[in-house]
């Protein structure tokens, strides 16, 4: 995969794709393979460094108890991110304004999200860090057309601003995907313009 790539990877309920992101991600410990990363190999490399180019992002959002500032600053409390200083809330606030969160406080109470804002609060946090690559679990899964809509123009911006992306859909790809594959039976296969 290349900078400025989204890459859609479908199947069946089951079939590995959870697993597939995160065995990239380098969050299991028992899979063998290849992984490289702008030509490094990835055993090279400090999963720490790994996991600050490369991020996941599970299907459900994960936040913590507290405001959307909160959620937004959180990964600059990680030791991985020791000395590094968290966006301003001024830029939190235009990063908010700039997803469709405009009339989101960020010191209001993460409890009072609608599932959808969680979503977007969640995608915000890891392309805020800077990642190289994203890879995300079914991140229209459950949501709103209006949120799934605001979730996909953020994806095509992070690649638009030379991000690469690997998305997981359960049955469905997206047409602005530039490569999809199918995952079935432990079989990646890349799907042609016909499928």
């Amino acid at each position: 995969m290349d900078a400025g790539t989204l890459t859609d990877i479908v199947g069946p309920s089951g079939s590995g794709k959870t697993t597939l992101l995160l065995a990239l991600a380098r969050l299991l410990g028992d899979v063998s393979g290849e992984l490289t990363l702008d030509g490094a190999d990835a055993s090279g490399l400090d999963p720490r460094v790994w996991r600050t180019r490369v991020a996941y992002l599970p299907q459900r959002a994960s936040l913590v108890s507290g405001t959307v500032g909160d959620n937004l600053t959180l990964p600059w409390l990680l030791k991985v991110r020791a000395g590094q200083s968290p966006p301003a809330m001024a830029d939190l606030r235009q990063a908010l304004d700039g997803v469709g969160l405009d009339d989101i406080a960020l010191d209001r109470d993460v409890s009072r999200l609608s599932v959808g804002q969680a979503a977007r609060i969640a995608l915000l946090r890891t392309i805020l860090t800077g990642p190289d690559v994203l890879l995300l679990d079914e991140p229209d899964a459950s949501l709103d057309d209006a949120s799934a809509a605001q979730v996909a123009r953020m994806t095509t911006d992070f690649v638009d601003r030379g991000g690469a992306v690997v998305r997981v859909r359960h049955a469905r790809t997206d047409a602005g995907a530039d490569r999809r594959y199918r995952l079935d039976d432990g079989r990646l296969t890349e799907l042609t313009e016909r499928d």
